[in-house]
């Protein structure tokens, strides 16, 4: 800044700046004006404690402070019980004081501000050693990948003073400080410092865990932004958007080493995955009027009630962990999926549109109470399963956009930058700092919240650059194509790193194109997740089940053809929130028939989605037969489970899960050859398809027939592998469920008669609507036949 420049300020504000005062420091006016205007890149340079001259015995030190709102200051040097006061000959609330002495390492400034005086620490006489020039480094080649422990706000002390360290990422603002209830969010008391032309950062001593805070930056015309924190762990609640202080490494204790131990030596596509995904927002509510029970005693949090339903307050993480987990774990659910909890300011957006990427929404309550939901559900043997939504961010002004006063999260270029649909902004994936903002991210989830799993969102959305576009509103790669290269890059990139970190957890996308090798390894050409949801299994079975039945057998094509391209992926079926929602209607309204009908079809939908090879994922209120579409707003349909069918859909579910859970063929081979064939899939005429689940020992195969339509037909016969007694294990037509208990009483004899290719046959009744499991019995020895009889006889 040039003298003219501070002569033409002094000239519009000449009772701000005293820039004829004579200078009894070493400083210029420009240095002084600088700090004022908050101005300056570094006022460690300016204010603080600095040394002057350096003697034979003593030593001159010089303690300058700004202090806006003051009218009076002193040095104070608690260990010589020494006051000084100080000057203030450059502008009234410009303070400065001259100390004689060998060492002044401790010293805090007593300020006057009209009629109260306080004692603080000044900020700019610590100098952190929070944040190396190694962990610079690392974040500007995005491999930082705990760089939320170095961003954001942390708890911590320097020399004995306790305070909160705060840094972040804003390279291109001119100015950067730390406002809260602290300072009276007041811009010109803690600016920060620019650590290697990219982060700022200060430590504020004497403020605590639960401090509110937001940045406040300008840029370089002078705009100022007021930015909640990008790596904050705490939000206050909407419709304040400030961050809070939370010192997050200690403020719960876990229980789940040996749960943790387990899943790192495990593989979960080896193991039994059915997931009930659940907005956490909507499955159940409370009273506005009563009170929010508290987790560890306290202050009790304020009552949080929906936006749109004033009279229904938000269960807490600990009142969920209390319902939701134990309703869980009866109905026999391996994992529970959360709709996105990171922060977000429009409950609506059903979690999507997120703002804190780092702070679980506090809608719910506090991270330790999230902290104590996920360690309640390992308990009780249940793995949670985040929605991670890295594909887009929404355009809040307290959030990611525009952050310092630059496109810094996000591309300038709309056609890339932008997803016009959403009203949301494309992340920059090929910025190293934006890349590092999101792989620590996804690390993060795991590391301090011990989740098991990642659904990420839209991955389509990601992977090309002309999604949900028309011409002309896209930009094409470096080579011509659709392509995403930069995404592709970051999707490998998360998903190495995340199972490098964290063996045996689950990263699932939800991937709507033919994009090929989705969960392939990275080594083989893949993305490197583990499991897709089948979106085309999901269409064609939806499609299936709304035909009359009659038409059926025209679209056998519909229930046979995933197994065609299945072994492409490891897929994951899923029956998500998507297909009850916007006018889709529940499971029962998609049905075709009576209301027996409704439930039967819904029955057998799901028995095939159980016994289909794949990971199985079902959104809540299906287990109980709600007939509304899934409002964001409301409660589920709770009231249904007084009436017998939906409580039989319910037992329906229980005792399928416990199955799925039971039978090793069921999931241990979901992704091999050997764990699946199809005895007949060709039998249009009747809607049936038959078909066997294998794992390693041959006794666990199962053996499983559908009839699709409403006609029962009796003496089916089915080709089987071998003799013996075949158990009926499952029958979604029993009368338990609500069916016509229409079966084979129990089990059926293979019958030495030779058919669908196979040496032995059963002979069986297929109920209507309905899907039957059988297995061998190995028990029971084989009773001697009616064909065998008969070759005895001609032999005699």
């Amino acid at each position: 800044m040039t003298t003219q420049f501070w002569q033409n300020i002094k000239s519009l504000f000449p009772q701000f700046v005293n820039i004829a005062s004579p200078m009894t420091t070493t400083i210029s006016a420009d240095q002084v004006n600088q700090i004022i205007y908050n101005l300056h890149h570094d006022p460690f340079e300016i204010l603080g404690c600095h040394l002057l001259e350096e003697g034979k015995d003593t030593k001159k030190w010089v303690v300058r402070a700004y202090l806006p709102k003051a009218e009076a200051a002193w040095v104070i040097r608690p260990t010589e019980q020494k006051e000084d006061p100080m000057n203030s000959v450059h502008h009234p609330n410009f303070f400065e004081c001259i100390i004689e002495t060998p060492e002044l390492n401790h010293y805090q400034l007593k300020v006057k501000e009209g009629e109260y005086e306080k004692v603080i620490y000044d900020p700019y006489a610590f100098s952190s050693p929070y944040l190396t020039d190694e962990d610079i480094y690392l974040f500007s080649e995005g491999n930082h990948h705990r760089i939320y422990e170095k961003l954001g706000a942390h708890v911590g002390e320097i020399n004995g003073v306790k305070g909160v360290y705060f840094a972040v990422w804003a390279p291109n603002a001119r100015n950067v400080s730390v406002i809260g209830d602290f300072n009276n969010w007041d811009g010109r008391e803690h600016q920060m410092r620019k650590r290697n032309y990219t982060i700022w950062e200060l430590f504020v001593p004497n403020i605590d865990p639960g401090t509110v805070y937001k940045y406040e930056i300008k840029n370089s015309e002078g705009h100022i932004y007021e930015k909640s924190d990008p790596y904050g762990f705490y939000r206050e609640v909407r419709p304040n958007t400030a961050s809070i202080v939370v010192d997050i490494d200690n403020i719960y204790q876990w229980h789940d080493e040996e749960w943790l131990e387990k899943r790192r030596n495990s593989d979960p596509l080896k193991q039994p995955v059915s997931v009930y995904e659940v907005h956490l927002g909507s499955w159940l509510h409370g009273s506005a009027a009563e009170k929010m029970p508290l987790l560890n005693g306290g202050e009790a949090d304020p009552v949080i009630v929906s936006e749109w339903n004033p009279g229904a307050r938000f269960l807490s993480y600990y009142e969920l962990a209390e319902k939701l987990i134990p309703y869980v774990k009866d109905m026999g659910y391996t994992h529970i999926e959360l709709l996105p909890i990171a922060e977000h300011p429009f409950d609506g957006s059903w979690g999507y549109q997120v703002t804190g990427f780092y702070s679980p929404t506090s809608r719910f309550g506090r991270p330790e109470d999230f902290m104590y939901f996920v360690d309640k559900c390992h308990e009780n043997g249940i793995g949670v399963i985040l929605d991670w939504v890295p594909g887009h961010f929404p355009k809040d002004s307290h959030g990611l956009a525009y952050f310092d006063g630059t496109h810094l999260y996000e591309h300038a270029d709309p056609r890339i930058g932008e997803h016009k649909e959403w009203g949301t902004l494309v992340f920059n994936y090929g910025r190293h700092e934006v890349r590092n903002f999101l792989v620590a991210n996804v690390l993060f989830w795991f590391d301090k919240y011990h989740i098991d799993g990642i659904r990420v969102d839209a991955v389509a959305s990601m992977l090309y650059r002309n999604y949900l576009r028309k011409e002309g509103e896209w930009i094409a790669n470096e080579y011509g194509g659709d392509e995403h290269i930069e995404a592709v890059s970051f999707i490998r990139e998360f998903n190495t790193v995340l199972f490098e970190y964290f063996p045996g957890v689950l990263s699932i996308a939800e991937e709507s194109t033919e994009w090929e090798k989705v969960s392939r390894p990275i080594y083989d050409g893949g993305l490197g997740f583990n499991l897709k949801w089948d979106m085309g299994w999901m269409h064609d079975m939806l499609d299936y089940f709304n035909i009359d039945p009659f038409f059926r057998q025209y679209h056998q094509n519909n229930v046979t053809f995933s197994m065609l391209y299945y072994y492409n992926e490891n897929f994951m079926l899923a029956l998500s929130h998507d297909e009850v929602v916007h006018g889709k209607s529940n499971m029962l309204g998609k049905m075709p028939g009576d209301e027996w009908q409704k439930y039967a079809n819904v029955r057998a939908l799901f028995t095939y989605m159980y016994t289909h090879p794949g990971k199985k994922t079902m959104f809540m209120s299906m287990e109980f037969g709600q007939w509304s579409e899934w409002n964001v707003w409301g409660d589920l349909e709770w009231h249904l489970l007084q009436y017998e069918p939906h409580q039989q859909l319910k037992q329906f579910f229980t005792d399928l899960n416990a199955l799925y859970k039971q039978e090793p063929a069921l999931y241990t081979h979901d992704f091999e050859y050997h764990g699946f064939y199809w005895i007949d899939c060709n039998d249009n005429s009747h809607s049936v398809v038959s078909f066997v689940r294998q794992s390693d020992d041959p006794e666990d195969a199962l053996v499983v027939v559908c009839n699709f339509t409403p006609q029962p037909h009796s003496h089916y016969r089915i080709g089987v592998p071998e003799a013996g007694y075949y158990i009926e294990l499952f029958n979604s037509d029993a009368k338990q469920y609500g069916g016509s208990n229409m079966g084979n009483l129990g089990g059926k004899w293979a019958d030495q008669w030779s058919f669908h290719n196979k040496p032995y046959s059963l002979d069986l009744c297929l109920p209507p609507l309905a899907v039957l499991i059988l297995k061998l019995d190995p028990t029971k020895v084989p009773e001697v036949t009616l064909t065998e009889a008969l070759d005895s006889d001609e032999e005699e």
